[in-house]
């Protein structure tokens, strides 16, 4: 097996986080995971790591041994932590695209991106996406991805995402529920290695509705689309009460968890792997991972950033591009 091309790691908003914690992952990781960064080497002066200037991608394998690799990437305006400049948002965006187009060519084995600040993009560029997946997305050129949120203990999805509570059944449709668990297990199938992937698909109701005396959405849309997908060979189980459906015995039994909404995904993932927890979208015709928490502006320059959540990221980017190697 041919080993994967470095990851490609873009720093998202310079006056975040995201230059300190790349800094800091260099440090921890010691040269085990080949990566290097797409930006601008005057964002990471003065972070504590000498900075290796790279000129292809390909150089990074060899000079992650000296420094933290970058290929450079300009920017006009100066870092000023917790502050974002108008001026650097074209460039955050041209950083991105430049990025995919480094994995979509095989230069890059994967993309792990740093966390990007919307409005700042809105702002200074007119950025017309909801976010950063929604661009991803345009950039790969596919219309529907899945969010995953990862840890060492758990994988989550949430079928329905950023809406209130109370949009939550109206949003949740057949379509949606089918293709949210199809590409689920495509991807654990293709970029985890795992052969029959087992999905556990949470009721959206109190005890999974409770035979409908909670609700009937388990018995309408739910199982019934569980009933469609095993009868194409799925291996899934459900719909199951979400209180039980997150102790330790209970994960043992599935690779990822389908949730119906935002909460339901996410507090069990935050709460077994706060500083551990990656962002991962599948769907995509590449790989893509981050870290799970935005630009921290409050405490961007201080130098107590946890880089935890990047390195995780990093890590996940590496085993899922030896897996979709694997299958080549």
């Amino acid at each position: 097996m041919t080993q994967p091309a470095p990851i490609v790691l873009t720093l998202g908003e310079p006056a975040g986080i995201g230059p300190e914690i790349a800094a800091a992952a260099w440090g921890r990781l010691s040269g085990r995971l080949p990566f290097f960064v797409l930006g601008d080497p005057k964002h990471l002066e003065g972070l504590g790591v000498p900075i290796a200037p790279i000129h292809a991608p390909a150089e990074a394998g060899t000079a992650i041994f000296h420094g933290l690799p970058v290929l450079p990437h300009a920017f006009p305006a100066a870092r000023e932590p917790g502050r974002p400049s108008a001026e650097n948002a074209s460039a955050v965006i041209e950083a991105i695209a430049r990025a995919v187009d480094l994995v979509m060519r095989g230069e890059a084995g994967a993309l792990t991106t740093g966390p990007i600040h919307k409005k700042a993009l809105q702002d200074g560029a007119g950025f017309r996406f909801p976010g950063h997946t929604e661009y991803l997305a345009h950039l790969g050129g596919v219309d529907r991805v899945v969010m995953m949120l990862a840890g060492p203990d758990l994988r989550v999805v949430p079928t329905t995402i950023h809406i209130a509570l109370r949009d939550v059944p109206a949003a949740l449709t057949r379509p949606l529920l089918m293709d949210t668990i199809r590409i689920t297990e495509a991807a654990l199938r293709h970029d985890f290695g795992i052969e029959t992937p087992r999905l556990a698909i949470a009721g959206l109701n109190p005890h999974a509705g409770e035979g409908g005396a909670m609700g009937m959405e388990e018995i309408e849309l739910i199982g019934p689309v569980i009933e469609a997908l095993k009868a194409e060979g799925l291996a899934l189980s459900g719909p199951h009460s979400a209180d039980t459906l997150f102790h330790a015995k209970a994960r043992a039994r599935y690779d990822a968890a389908i949730c119906m909404y935002h909460d339901q995904a996410l507090i069990p993932i935050k709460t077994l792997a706060f500083d551990q927890g990656v962002n991962v979208t599948l769907g995509l015709p590449f790989i893509r991972t981050s870290p799970d928490h935005g630009t921290a502006f409050d405490i961007a320059g201080q130098g107590i950033a946890d880089p935890a959540s990047l390195i995780a990221a990093l890590e996940m980017a590496a085993e899922m591009a030896i897996a979709r190697s694997a299958r080549r």
